[in-house]
């Protein structure tokens, strides 16, 4: 196998779906590994240890959301899910099942290609202690410090957890709820407006155009994104 190369699993019954899939990542030195049931993509999944798994959602055996949860209980690989539900409670019920992703039937081939490089870069873990590098943006996580151009910028003790937050799951579409739980460590209460002031704020401070974020991306009725490579 060419050393470059990652092994990629899709679950998915219908075979003009995997062969799309195929396709479409063949020029990103990815090898394809197929399942049409959620058993034997569970399988697939324990033997082989892909890098990535995308996940249909209407499988003929096992619900996705149930193939989604089992292999959480021992794996953390991305997982991007394909559906063609398109309710926003789906989707939140996706990602907090441990779904890493979540694209909707039909979908664009360049979108697919690079919600799943993303997702990728995340995976890879960055040295303990080396700051975030984005352009001109510098996070340093430990100290904590944030510069843009190597001018200082004032982040507060919410924001920083924030962005630790964002940065830990870099790529990963967070809901509301989860975002909630990691911050201010609460199950109940209005997450959407508690972050909505907050991701204004941050936005204001780290984006160059906070009116067209580039890193910190909403995911509307869902939650938000943080691309660390915009």
């Amino acid at each position: 196998m060419n050393q470059r190369e990652v092994t990629m699993l899709v679950i998915d019954d219908e075979p003009q779906i995997r062969r799309v899939l195929r396709q479409a990542l063949a020029d990103d030195h990815v090898r394809v590994l197929e399942a049409g049931t959620g058993r034997s993509g569970i399988d697939l999944a324990a033997s082989e240890q892909p890098a990535f798994i995308v996940l249909d959602l209407g499988l003929p055996d096992l619900p996705g959301v149930e193939v989604c949860r089992e292999i959480r209980q021992w794996s953390d690989v991305p997982i991007l899910v394909l559906s063609a539900r398109h309710s926003d409670e789906e989707k939140v019920r996706l990602l907090d099942a441990g779904a890493d992703d979540y694209v909707t039937k039909p979908f664009s081939t360049p979108e697919l290609r690079a919600r799943i490089r993303a997702l990728r870069r995340r995976h890879v873990a960055m040295p303990d202690g080396e700051p975030l590098r984005i352009g001109g943006l510098v996070l340093d996580l430990v100290a904590p410090r944030a510069t843009r151009d190597d001018v200082p910028i004032h982040l507060t003790r919410t924001e920083w957890d924030l962005v630790r937050t964002f940065v830990r799951h870099a790529g990963r579409t967070l809901t509301h709820q989860q975002l909630f739980t990691a911050v201010w460590g609460a199950s109940h209460g209005d997450a959407q407006q508690h972050l909505r002031v907050h991701v204004r704020s941050l936005r204001r401070k780290l984006e160059l155009n906070a009116v067209q974020p580039v890193l910190i991306i909403t995911e509307p009725g869902v939650g938000y994104r943080f691309e660390s490579a915009p």
